[in-house]
């Protein structure tokens, strides 16, 4: 898998922790125990850091990067959906990140709080715990989202990681 150090800024990845094949991890990238990323992500550390606590899983596409000034940090048992975009943002614990949707600079999302698919959280905006952000630009409607509202998607990604790590193989 495409893993690289870029000057002194180096990946750590738990070794529970599963990164797929086609995956790229570059620079300072931190993931956490039990977390996942899947095929075509991209998480690049050049500038500043990006962080990844456990049990989160990074779907399908994703780009996670930074600025010189603003790290990107996602807790533990987060949902990123597909093709997601993440850049100088915070995903607090337990919160989804819909396919397809774009967290900016300096927005904060969560805890147990979702970002629908397609939406659009931009620079400085708060998605407050429990609440739901839809649409281009995200209309944030509070108190809409349950404790463990994706617990079973969080349970499913971690299973993945076990089987993952134990029986993908490449077939040429």
């Amino acid at each position: 898998m495409p893993i690289y150090s870029l000057g002194d800024r180096r990946p750590t990845i738990d070794p529970s922790a599963f990164v797929h094949p086609d995956a790229v991890v570059i620079g300072d990238v931190r993931i956490g125990p039990e977390s996942s990323v899947w095929p075509t992500a991209v998480l690049r550390g050049d500038h500043g850091a990006v962080m990844v606590g456990a049990r989160t899983s990074i779907q399908d596409g994703t780009v996670v990067h930074c600025t010189r000034t603003l790290d990107t940090v996602i807790g533990d048992r987060c949902v990123i959906g597909h093709n997601a975009h993440l850049e100088g943002c915070t995903i607090l614990d337990d919160s989804l990140v819909g396919s397809g949707s774009i967290v900016l600079h300096r927005a904060v999302v969560g805890p147990h709080a979702m970002v629908g698919a397609g939406a659009l959280v931009g620079n400085d905006k708060v998605v407050p715990r429990h609440a739901r952000a839809l649409g281009v630009p995200a209309v944030v409607t509070p108190d809409m989202v349950a404790d463990d509202a994706f617990a079973d998607a969080v349970e499913i990604y971690v299973g993945n990681v076990h089987l993952y790590a134990a029986e993908l193989r490449r077939l040429d």
